[in-house]
């Protein structure tokens, strides 16, 4: 095993272990080594994310998607974080861009969603969490999200 596979295993052990300060320094050390780590990249700017700090997560993920436009998880992460500080536009743009990647992603479905559904825009919420629902019936965010949605929406 090299000396990146055991920094690497070490930092993915704290991050379990939600040691996310310490995980930092490791995804620091590793990235001294190896600036251009896509997948480092990503699980940093996730780790900042899990301690809030997510103008700092989207920079991780604008530095993988300078190298890599059609980073799928960096677009689909970079939308968490944008939702996360509740720039919406941005957010969708995100989820929109990540789609166009992977059309099928559930995990983008469901958050461009939740994002509308947060926005009032109760149709295309419900479009979304459908599309969701399509893929994975037994999907517990979608189905009360869609059920919120509707009631949202004949409420109003």
């Amino acid at each position: 095993m090299n000396d990146i596979t055991e920094l690497l295993n070490h930092t993915y052990n704290l991050c379990e272990d939600e040691n996310f300060e310490n995980a930092l320094e490791y995804f620091n050390a590793i990235l001294k080594k190896n600036p251009l780590n896509l997948d480092v990249l990503i699980d940093k700017g996730v780790t900042l994310a899990n301690i809030e700090e997510f103008d700092e997560a989207i920079r991780c993920y604008d530095k993988v998607l300078k190298i890599d436009p059609t980073n799928y998880n960096a677009w689909s992460n970079k939308g968490i974080a944008y939702h996360a500080l509740e720039d919406y536009s941005n957010a969708i743009h995100c989820y929109d861009e990540s789609l166009k990647i992977d059309p099928n992603s559930i995990s983008s479905l469901l958050n461009k969603g939740l994002v509308l559904g947060e926005l009032g825009m109760y149709d295309q919420s419900i479009w979304h969490f459908d599309r969701v629902l399509e893929y994975d019936v037994h999907n517990e965010i979608a189905l009360s999200n869609r059920r919120l949605a509707l009631k949202l929406k004949n409420d109003g």
